[in-house]
């Protein structure tokens, strides 16, 4: 028998659930395999809320972002009502996509046959040549509109409409992050990366500081830190507490900008790093916050979108042009690290040679996140 026809029994997977120091790494087909990717899309992307950006990604009425999201294509665009919602970005008529690429529109129109649909509600008000079709009322074919919620200016959508709101996937993670102010903070830069691995391997990678003396010897390895367990968590997140002096999101002896001044608790002591699962990781520090957020795009394929966010007065300062550059010099580094490396990790994981490793004490949330998948893509 194959392996795609052993893939989801769940015997294959008995050593990965067992404790972290007894246990095993994922098997390496889980990371290559695009019938286990078909899975992740079916049990997960698509019964999850999945984060897509700030809602100043389209900060005026008319503002339109199209992309796509496990191979969904998806408009986002702000009404005349200035409320942001998300469509399903393919023509009621015989499906093309509606619209490409970021803008201002009046009104969505098919580059097709021409279906115009509103900004506000995604209905169509124009379909020429259909006069003489039978039955046909333009209020049965308005674009089909996504659950979207938001918090603290952040945006997430769900194409299951049944499942529970944005509030309880993230549990109690407002409030473990309350101080940062995140509803105020301002988007300065988004960048995207096209990646040559697995989605898995980028967020693992990102959720344990075991490779931060090799794969960033020359940068992050030169600030202290230390070594703390998982944060506790009432909700659909893990994350890292690293208590230092100085902000994260500079490189050492780097100029930067004045601490967030309502820090209080954990917050002021040091930097967070979470994983909203399953795919968008956060990480919040003394003077700003950053995102890395994952679209997958195939079982080896994946788009990384990186995005920093400041405190409203601090982009106001008259040295915020000078000095913000120090943190991207930061992220610009310290990120292509961590492409590079994921992708060689690709590379590795394809070899019909290679079998599961083990885990070290320092990869506690690995453990938690290959879990996690398996929790979900088994349960089919």
């Amino acid at each position: 028998m194959s392996i795609i026809e052993n893939l989801f029994d769940p015997a294959r997977y008995a050593d990965v659930r067992k404790p972290l120091l007894e246990a095993e790494t994922l098997p390496p087909d889980c990371y290559i395999s695009e019938e286990f990717f078909k899975r992740e899309v079916e049990t997960i992307f698509m019964k999850v809320w999945n984060f897509i950006g700030r809602e100043d990604r389209v900060p005026n009425p008319g503002d339109y972002a199209a992309f796509e999201f496990v191979g969904v294509p998806i408009v986002l665009v702000r009404g005349r009502d200035r409320k942001v919602r998300a469509f399903s970005n393919s023509c009621r008529h015989r499906g093309a996509k509606v619209m490409q690429g970021n803008g201002n529109c009046t009104v969505m129109s098919c580059p097709y046959h021409a279906w115009t649909y509103a900004i506000d509600d995604g209905r169509l008000i124009g379909a020429m040549e259909m006069e003489e079709t039978e039955g046909f009322a333009k209020k049965d074919f308005g674009l089909i509109e996504l659950r979207l919620e938001t918090w603290a200016g952040f945006l997430f959508i769900n194409f299951d409409h049944d499942a529970a709101p944005l509030s309880d996937w993230l549990g109690d993670l407002p409030e473990v992050l309350a101080s940062y102010n995140l509803e105020t903070m301002v988007t300065t830069r988004r960048v995207e990366y096209d990646l040559d691995c697995n989605w898995k391997v980028y967020v693992e990678n990102a959720m344990e500081s075991y490779h931060v003396p090799t794969v960033h010897q020359q940068t992050l390895q030169k600030q202290n830190r230390d070594h703390n367990p998982p944060i506790p968590t009432n909700g659909e997140y893990c994350g890292l507490l690293t208590r230092h002096t100085g902000s994260r999101a500079l490189l050492p002896g780097a100029k930067g900008f004045p601490y967030i001044p309502t820090l209080e608790g954990p917050a002021a002591e040091g930097t967070y790093y979470v994983l909203i699962n399953p795919s968008t990781m956060f990480g919040l520090t003394f003077d700003c916050m950053w995102w890395l957020e994952l679209h997958p795009v195939s079982a080896e394929k994946t788009k990384l979108i990186v995005g920093s966010c400041f405190p409203k007065e601090t982009t106001e300062r008259d040295d915020f042009e000078e000095l913000v550059g120090n943190y991207y010099d930061r992220w610009e580094k310290s990120i292509v690290e961590d492409n590079v490396i994921s992708d060689i990790q690709q590379i590795g994981l394809r070899s019909p040679f290679v079998k599961p490793g083990r885990f070290s004490y320092m990869e506690p949330l690995v453990h938690t996140i290959d879990n996690w998948v398996l929790d979900r893509v088994l349960s089919k």
